[in-house]
């Protein structure tokens, strides 16, 4: 289980490609590596990985095709970061909101408005997944748990503090990339069974 309180970045510093299968090498900082261990999760843009090989600062993930294909890790080169937060222990303070490392869909930043000590990023989905997202609610974004701004059409927006822009990608994103989206299971349970029942009562 993940908070969605991001705790940094991480550059990608080698990547390994094989058939339908990477594996991918962090450079993690010592507060990264504190108690990491083979075997530990990780999250990368919000993304459950495993770690399965620590050498000093050097940390290896494999991926597998499906999420390679599934969320914007397949984009990444050498030289680009990640946002990165580590598996939450029992008795963590809890900042966000519960996440599961598991990506539902990937969105597209449509535009970028800067303001003095903010910034808003509207994101585009699929009507599926669009259903899901209402405002005020919460999403996971690159792995950021966020509270949901607006909502039009087939967008939203999210408003982001110099805190949130300076810890994560987010202060380096623009129009036409790619984020990895986690909708909030409370709301896909609600919004899943009110479907059901409507639909069960049209029949």
């Amino acid at each position: 289980m993940f908070t969605g309180i991001v705790q940094g970045m991480a550059q990608v510093v080698a990547i390994e490609k094989k058939e339908k299968f990477q594996t991918h090498t962090l450079k993690f900082d010592p507060e990264q590596r504190e108690g990491l261990a083979i075997g530990a999760s990780v999250a990368h843009n919000g993304c459950c990985l495993t770690v399965t090989r620590i050498d000093g600062e050097r940390v290896d993930f494999d991926l597998m095709q499906a999420t390679l294909a599934l969320t914007n890790l397949g984009q990444l080169s050498v030289g680009d970061s990640v946002n990165i937060e580590r598996a939450a222990k029992f008795g963590d303070e809890i900042g966000g909101h519960s996440m599961s490392g598991h990506i539902a869909v990937v969105a597209e930043v449509t535009e970028v408005v800067d303001s003095p000590n903010n910034r808003t990023v509207w994101f585009e989905l699929p009507p599926d997944v669009m259903k899901y997202v209402l405002a005020k609610g919460y999403i996971g974004l690159d792995g950021c748990s966020l509270t949901i701004g607006e909502v039009r059409d087939n967008q939203f927006c999210v408003h982001l503090i110099p805190e949130t822009l300076n810890r994560t990608l987010f202060g380096q994103r623009v129009p036409g990339d790619k984020i990895n989206v986690e909708v909030d299971p409370q709301t896909q349970a609600i919004v899943d069974t009110v479907e059901r029942v409507l639909a069960q009562r049209a029949q």
